[in-house]
């Protein structure tokens, strides 16, 4: 069967451990094989869109692709760490983005590495990148591969061949403080494997993107991402202690320390730089007690800006609500959250010590106060299980990215994209792209668009908006149809001074705009840091800086 296999007993981001069974991950798509839509339910997606396909393109396989012999070999000395293995190669050759999947869809993976390596810890690895910077091979860092930004593919043919780095070999929980809470973890630690390890412990790291099932703890740490908590410890960056990179220059173990002020901090060299300066093989994380009282509600508006002005208010009391996501009319109806156009926040409190209802009552009366019109609040000193519109958000959040991929198959364009601004910015932000992207798509297409957004972090001085875009595509071409719907998209986050990702990374997407982003003293910087820790440019070229 094409994909990996493995046995699996997963955590969910509700905490609910799933019993142990065999599943294959789909080499193509996101996430299990099995959990793929249907022929038929695709094409009941498809006929909600006009422009689409009569009838979805077939599952691809592994078999049908052309998969050249490798144009390297590994010395006897690591040949147990690598494998040629086509199957294998096939499925680390690409991410979990839109133009991933469409272009697998099509046959079209773009360059498959030669081999893939499993290294079991440093030394490993630091044999790896010696060998690999010898030989002129190109090192692709590669932890669950869901990047969505094409970190996890080479481009180009700098290179003799191509070498993905998989660190899932690395995936224990090696130490645990219970008295200081945290943990030293391998990098390579998928995200249930790592709350499994921890449970026995009553601690959690409590970092759950939407990716967590297929996503490791270095992978996070790579991309700087962002995980469940919409409000204060949002990126995987505040969890940090300490830090251990191997690079072709060395390899850099920085002191486990709760905080410190000597000099520029050598972990945020290494945070978000996506295996260009270095491997990261494991780092010690900040960790806290399982939470025992949860409550949650949801709060309709019919106002998108009285909306906004709520979740602001939210943001900038001291109540740090786990969960304040705000969904428009659109993003409520496609989540089963409100059909009647209303825009829908979503509240959740947690906590190991005490009870959260009288939080969660106060942010409904916040939201109130501004328009907003909810159910019954509990009761003060007793939690609440979810209502019907939290439950729908939440099905619908872990269900996306398999309906996306179903739309692919009809030809659709299906693709989300992310970013950051301060509250003066926003409305105007928000309406630039639904109204931009929108025209774009119609003239790209000739037929009219969905754009939707939610809010999924928010801050005291800003708030991250989530755009879901649903379009019809040009049959063969979808790629370049998303490609040039997200060149519009981030020239209006340009214009606004938004960030081009708030957590997806930059990965060879992202790359033009974020050169226009980041200072230029600061990239003189990255570049001198590039040249020397890896002066052969073996790691993951094309990512970040050349």
């Amino acid at each position: 069967m094409d994909g990996t296999t493995g046995i699996t007993g997963t955590t969910d981001i509700t905490g609910t451990t799933a019993q142990p069974r065999p599943r294959t991950r789909s080499w193509w798509g996101w996430g299990w094989a099995d959990a793929h839509p249907a022929d038929d339910a695709c094409r009941a997606m498809g006929a909600l869109l006009p422009g689409t396909l009569a009838r979805p393109l077939p599952v691809p396989r592994i078999r049908d692709l052309r998969i050249g012999a490798p144009a390297a070999e590994a010395p006897p000395s690591l040949a147990h760490l690598v494998t040629a293995d086509p199957e294998d190669r096939a499925a680390h050759a690409m991410g979990k983005a839109y133009r991933d999947i469409v272009r697998a869809l099509r046959g079209q993976p773009g360059r498959i590495p030669d081999l893939v390596a499993r290294p079991t810890d440093d030394r490993e690895v630091a044999d790896l990148l010696d060998w690999a910077g010898e030989q002129g091979i190109a090192v692709v860092p590669y932890g669950g591969g869901s990047s969505v930004t094409g970190g996890v593919e080479y481009r180009g043919n700098a290179h003799r061949a191509v070498l993905s780095l998989d660190l899932t070999a690395m995936g224990r929980v090696l130490e645990v403080d219970t008295a200081g809470r945290a943990a030293r973890i391998q990098a390579g630690t998928l995200g249930p494997g790592l709350e499994d390890q921890l449970r026995p412990h009553g601690l959690t790291l409590r970092h759950f993107p939407q990716s967590f099932e297929f996503s490791t703890l270095g992978g996070w740490l790579a991309t700087r991402a962002g995980g469940h908590y919409a409000t204060g410890r949002t990126h995987i960056d505040d969890f940090v202690q300490s830090m251990n990179v191997v690079t072709p220059a060395g390899t850099s173990a920085s002191w486990r320390l709760p905080a410190s002020g000597a000099g520029p901090s050598p972990d945020r060299l290494f945070l978000g730089s996506e295996g260009a300066l270095g491997v990261i093989t494991e780092a010690w994380v900040r960790l806290q007690p399982r939470p025992v009282h949860k409550a949650s509600a949801s709060v309709a508006f019919a106002d998108f800006h009285d909306a906004l002005r709520a979740v602001q208010a939210v943001a900038q009391s001291d109540l740090a609500p786990a969960n304040c996501r705000l969904l428009d009319a659109g993003e409520a109806g496609l989540a089963g959250a409100a059909q009647d156009g209303s825009a829908v926040l979503v509240l959740g409190f947690e906590s190991a010590d005490a009870p959260v209802a009288a939080r969660l009552a106060q942010a409904v009366d916040l939201a109130r106060a501004h328009g907003g019109r909810s159910g019954t609040a509990p009761a003060a000193g007793q939690d609440a299980p979810a209502d019907a519109a939290v439950s729908a958000w939440r099905t619908a959040f872990l269900r996306m990215p398999y309906l996306r991929d179903g739309l692919a198959r009809m030809g659709a364009v299906a693709e989300t994209f992310e970013t950051a601004a301060t509250w003066d910015r926003i409305p105007a932000l928000i309406e630039a792209v639904r109204s931009e992207v929108g025209a774009a798509a119609l003239k790209a297409t000739g037929h009219p668009a969905t754009v939707n957004c939610r809010l999924t972090h928010v801050y005291p001085d800003g708030a991250a908006p989530y755009f879901t875009v649903l379009a019809a595509g040009r049959p063969g071409d979808e790629a370049a149809v998303w490609d040039e719907l997200k060149a519009v998209a981030s020239e209006v986050l340009h214009r606004h001074r938004a960030t081009v990702t708030h957590h997806h990374a930059v990965g060879r997407d992202h790359r033009p705009h974020y050169d226009r982003q980041r200072p230029d003293p600061f990239a003189l910087a990255l570049r001198a840091a590039k040249g020397a820790l890896d002066p052969r440019g073996i790691l993951n070229p094309g990512v970040l800086v050349d």
